[in-house]
Parts: structure tokens; sequence; C-alpha cells
């Protein structure tokens, strides 16, 4: 399943990852690079929950090799399409891919995880390592061949489509019984749209930094092509540790004490990587992909215990809608970056981790399976992140 998930987040890394050669190669504006990004978030974000609503319903196995071979073909035809209508047209076929994967296998993730914070993690780190590999991946293939090589993209969807494939064989059974367990516990929608608040602006901060990061430091320290993707590398790559290192330090610390911290973090770390010049940017990409990245996983657990009735629904929007939903903003931060400069586009997102932060506060650790819902344990107020 980790392995599956990398070959189909790659894509979701690759359209950040190709905002760079869209620039260069057909003088694409800021705003217009960015709407590339829009495309392939906006349909996902509307298509998501209803597969997420789908896979609570009944178990849709074929779904994942299906999904990583769209995802694949909408970025491997981006860099041949005539136009920027069709090149828009296919990211968003790419993005509908990536919608289609997610509720299901988290829902069968969560299932083999049996609530252990580390075994999802796993899970996650599959998908943010394909996010990481996505910028190497692309300078691959295009620094070398230009977007007319983009085909050689598909790889990786033909790779996780076999993978897939062979996981849904060998689950069997068990894997339909899986994606369909028995519902305990009560909803608490007020809690979980709090939390997806929180994770819509922890989205709005990656996707545009995503999209423009490379650009960035390029203009910063005067690199080339090699200069903004190693920054785009950190970005991701820190994410694939963060996201391992947070299901550790949840099961010693608890998740929303983790999460608040993560926040907090988070606001230094954008401060630090808009406002400092020189080299130490990239010390600042890391400490954001940090801050980014340790609650990736435990937003997904958090959202399934808040709505235990409804996993495929909880994860389609933890794991799919509100990270898709940073894409909308991306046009935005592009019109702004185009108006008046890529420095003042990036200081917004210092804030909006911070906005997260205060939605967090007050949201107490759901309660375990078979009690009520309202028992929910009250915050340790010696933990300063609770207040």
């Amino acid at each position: 399943m980790s392995l599956g998930h990398a070959c189909v987040d790659v894509y979701q890394g690759a359209v950040a990852a190709l905002v760079p050669y869209f620039v260069a190669e057909r003088a694409y504006s800021y705003a217009a690079a960015s709407g590339v990004v829009l495309a392939a978030s906006l349909l996902s974000s509307l298509v998501q929950p209803l597969f997420g609503v789908l896979t609570d319903r009944r178990a849709m196995p074929w779904l994942l090799p299906l999904s990583a071979l769209t995802a694949g073909a909408g970025v491997a035809l981006s860099g041949v399409t005539g136009s920027y209508a069709l090149t828009l047209a296919v990211v968003a076929v790419s993005g509908v891919g990536v919608a289609a994967y997610h509720p299901e296998a988290a829902r069968v993730a969560r299932a083999v995880a049996r609530g252990r914070h580390t075994a999802m993690g796993w899970f996650s780190f599959g998908g943010n390592a394909g996010f990481a590999l996505a910028p190497l991946l692309v300078f691959a293939v295009v620094a070398t061949g230009g977007l007319r090589a983009s085909p050689l993209l598909v790889v990786p969807a033909l790779v996780g489509a076999v993978l897939c494939a062979a996981a849904v064989r060998s689950a069997g059974s068990g894997a339909r019984s899986a994606a369909a367990p028995a519902a305990v516990g009560e909803d608490d929608w007020g809690s979980f749209l709090r939390l997806s608040g929180a994770v819509v602006c922890r989205s709005v901060v990656f996707v545009g930094l995503g999209t423009f990061v490379s650009l960035y430091v390029r203009e910063r320290t005067g690199g080339g092509e090699a200069a903004g993707t190693a920054a785009l590398f950190v970005l991701y790559a820190g994410g694939a540790a963060g996201t391992l290192a947070g299901g550790r330090l949840a099961e010693r610390y608890g998740r929303m004490a983790v999460m608040r911290r993560s926040y907090a973090l988070t606001v230094l770390a954008v401060a630090g990587l808009v406002l400092v010049p020189g080299p130490p940017v990239y010390l600042f990409v890391a400490l954001t992909s940090a801050g980014l990245y340790v609650p990736f996983s435990l937003h997904i657990t958090l959202g399934q215990d808040f709505l235990p009735r409804r996993a495929g629904t909880a994860s389609g929007v933890t794991l799919g809608l509100t990270v898709s939903v940073g894409g909308l903003a991306a046009p935005a931060l592009g019109a702004l970056a185009d108006a008046t400069s890529l420095r003042s586009a990036l200081l917004p997102l210092i804030a909006l981790p911070a906005l997260g932060r205060l939605l967090l506060c007050g949201l107490r650790e759901p309660a375990p399976p078979g009690t009520a819902a309202t028992a929910a344990e009250p915050p340790d107020p010696r933990d300063p992140a609770a207040r």
C-alpha cells in the first residue's frame, strides 16, 4: 500500500515541479502557471469526497490500479499538448485519478493499521516519498529532453498499477471486508470541521510553496534550475521523514500536542523562508517541511476518529479535499506575484499556519472506540500546547 501510494502521489508533486518548465518553455505568467496547479486541484477537490462516500457504502478495490493509470496519463500528456486549455484538461484528469485513489486506499490502510499511528505513518510516508521524488523525476526527464519528453513520466503509473493490482489480488475478500468496517462510536462533525479548517490552512501553505518555492529560490540565490529543484526536493523529502516522526511523536506525546506545536513551528519557518536572504533559505525550507509534514498522518487518523461511521468520507476530506483546496489559492498568489513580486505573494503564507493553530485550540482527543464521544479526555493542563 505504501509503495502504491508513492507511485500515485508522485503526480501531485510532478504538477508543481513542471511549473518552472512551463514558465521557461511556454512563457507562462505566474498566474497562468499557477492555473495549471489549480486545474489539477479543482476537479480533484470536488470529486474526492464523492469517492469517499462511495467507498463508505461498498468496497471498490479496482479503483486503485485504475486511478494510478489515470493520474499518470494526465501528467504524461501535459508536456505535449498543443494549447493551454488542453494542458489544463489533462492535468485535471490526473487530479481525478489522484482523487479516486485516496479514500479507498486510506480506508484499507486504516484497517490494516488497527489504530497504530506509526502504521498509518508508513502509509502516509509512501505518498510523501512520491512527492519528494517528483522534482527529481521531472528534472531527470524534462531538464534533458524538454517538455516534449513528458510521456516518459507515465512509468511510475505503470509500476503503481501493477503494485495495486497485486495488492488487490493478494488481499481478496479480506480487502473487501476491511473496506467496510463496522461503525463504532458517534460522529463529531464540529471537531471534524475545525480540524478540516486547520488542514486547509496547512494546504494553502504547502501548495503555494510547492508551486513557487523553486522559482523563488532561483530568484533569491541566483542559482539555476538545479538550485530550484533542490529547494523543492528539500520541501518534499523532509516530509517523508516528518511523516514517520509524526506517528512516533504522537504515540509518546499525543496527537493534539504534536499537531499544535507543528503548526507553531511552521509559522516561524515560513517567516524565515520568505524574509531571511541567502543560502539559509534551504534551512528554512527544511524546517517548513517538518512543520507541515509531522502532523500529516495525524490529520488522517484524527479525521477518521472524529467520523468513525464515515471513515471513507473522513479520508476523502482530510487526505484529499482539504489538500486539494490549497490549489484553489495558487492563482491568487500567482496574480499577486505578477502585480507585485514573488516575495510579496508569499508573505500571506506566514499567517495561515497561525490561523490553523487557533482552530486546533480546544480540540480534544477523540474518545476510544466503545466509549461515548463526549467522554474524551480533557487536555493536560501541564501541556502548554493545549492552552
